[in-house]
């Protein structure tokens, strides 16, 4: 499985979630009730976290005991996972740029030289104006 498979992964039962969390599993209720943590459901009745989940679960006990509200907790939240949407879009983007520019490398640009022969141009390199020469060339 890989990392980010493993990260997201259904494991724990809400006991243990709570013990690893260092919470009550009411409080872990409230929180799916509420959509702070919504964990996975198992034959659609039993709750299933995620070491992901977990993280999560902490990182709001951390905020709550700063002071920070529900809600403010909830926002800080979304907006987190907006920012890890949107950094995964980017990396997505830059591999597409990266391929882009490995495909333009590569292509290679032809032209009939003066003499009837074929001539390599460089990229934006335009060719010799044309001779009165004709060639036709065809596919073997």
């Amino acid at each position: 499985m890989l990392a980010a498979e493993h990260r997201h992964a259904a494991l724990f039962v809400i006991s243990v979630a709570a013990e690893l969390a260092d919470m009550h599993p009411q409080t872990l209720r409230q929180y799916d009730r509420i959509g702070l943590v919504t964990p996975r459901r198992q034959g659609g009745r039993h709750r299933r976290y995620s070491p992901h989940d977990v993280d999560q679960l902490r990182e709001i006990q951390q905020l709550s005991q700063e002071g920070v509200s529900l809600e403010g907790i909830r926002r800080v939240i979304e907006l987190q996972n907006e920012v890890e949407e949107l950094q995964s879009e980017v990396a997505e983007l830059r591999s597409q740029l990266r391929e882009a520019e490995r495909a333009s490398a590569s292509a290679r640009v032809f032209a009939v030289g003066p003499h009837g022969d074929v001539v390599k141009l460089a990229r934006g390199q335009r060719p010799q104006p044309a001779t009165r020469e004709l060639v036709v060339w065809r596919q073997r």
